[in-house]
């Protein structure tokens, strides 16, 4: 069997046209636009490319887009000081520190000064903190994972009594989106460097989450027939055949997996565009969430 391949492009992009739409329907009826305001410290190519890519993600959608460059040198104590101007700032519903911060300034300091009710990131430890309780909502998903999620869904993946194996236990990545899969109603195991046998665990899986960074660790004969397989790294190796010397690829193998699995996403293209247009839902949900809109 070869699997169903699932289009992180496509579904993004009609993510991207409901969120337009939606926007422009706030506009009408309240004269009200979300606002993102970006933050970037320094100036890291990879973080610059990272808030052009955001930026212009805004403008597609209609969403007002704040650019604020400070210098690499800049105090924490001053950092922090925009943060909480920014909090103050009634046209921005989401802010985004880009990371990483240099090293002179402690990351979780100034991400636990963002206001809850715009951490469109979702990192806030309030956020993540009801996100991991029973009962509990977060005003914010972390993007990534909240991706996870909606390519699952808009799948047509079966979510709840399904054995779900997340590989990896990052912040980011690993720990939230488990977190997601168990308010789904999934059964978890989540592997990392100390578990054993992580092949014959991930063989039980109806739902593999690779978010381990390691170029193609998880093989197809890992993989339970039919099962979906969300492939969340991004590895860059050699290839001498590409012009920029090297090509991406997941963490999964795709070419062995995709004659096993019943749903893969691909590296490009899969789970990266998701990430770009959950931030964009969750600065949106914001602006609603201030016009009483949503809880």
């Amino acid at each position: 069997m070869t699997a169903q391949l699932i289009d992180g492009k496509a579904i993004a992009a009609t993510i991207r046209a409901e969120i337009a739409e939606e926007v422009a329907e706030l506009k009408e009826k309240f004269d009200a636009v979300p606002g993102l305001a970006t933050v970037l410290v320094g100036d890291r190519k990879d973080s610059q490319t990272y808030v052009r890519m955001k930026k212009k993600a805004c403008a597609e959608v209609g969403i007002t887009s704040f650019g604020i460059d400070l210098p690499g040198d800049i105090s924490q104590e001053a950092l922090i000081a925009k943060v909480r101007e920014l909090n103050a700032d009634p046209a921005v519903d989401g802010i985004l520190v880009q990371l990483p911060l240099p090293d002179h300034i402690d990351e979780e300091a100034v991400l636990r000064e963002i206001d809850i009710t715009k951490d469109v990131d979702g990192f806030h430890p309030i956020n993540i903190g009801r996100l991991a309780m029973k009962g509990r909502k977060p005003l914010f998903v972390p993007c990534t994972p909240r991706g996870v999620i909606e390519l699952l869904d808009r799948t047509g993946v079966e979510i709840s009594g399904k054995k779900a194996v997340i590989l990896g236990r990052s912040n980011i990545v690993g720990l939230p989106v488990s977190m997601l899969l168990l308010h789904r109603n999934a059964t978890i195991t989540i592997c990392h460097s100390r578990t054993k046998d992580i092949p014959s665990v991930v063989r039980e899986a109806d739902i593999v989450v690779a978010a381990i960074g390691r170029p193609e660790m998880v093989r197809g004969d890992w993989i339970k027939p039919g099962a979906a397989v969300i492939d969340v790294g991004v590895n860059a190796v050699d290839d001498a055949t590409r012009k920029r010397g090297y090509r991406l690829v997941g963490d999964v193998n795709f070419e062995e997996a995709k004659e096993v699995a019943g749903y893969i996403t691909p590296v490009p293209g899969g789970v990266g565009p998701m990430t770009i247009a959950m931030l964009l839902k969750n600065t949106l949900d914001g602006r609603k969430r201030r016009l009483g809109l949503i809880e």
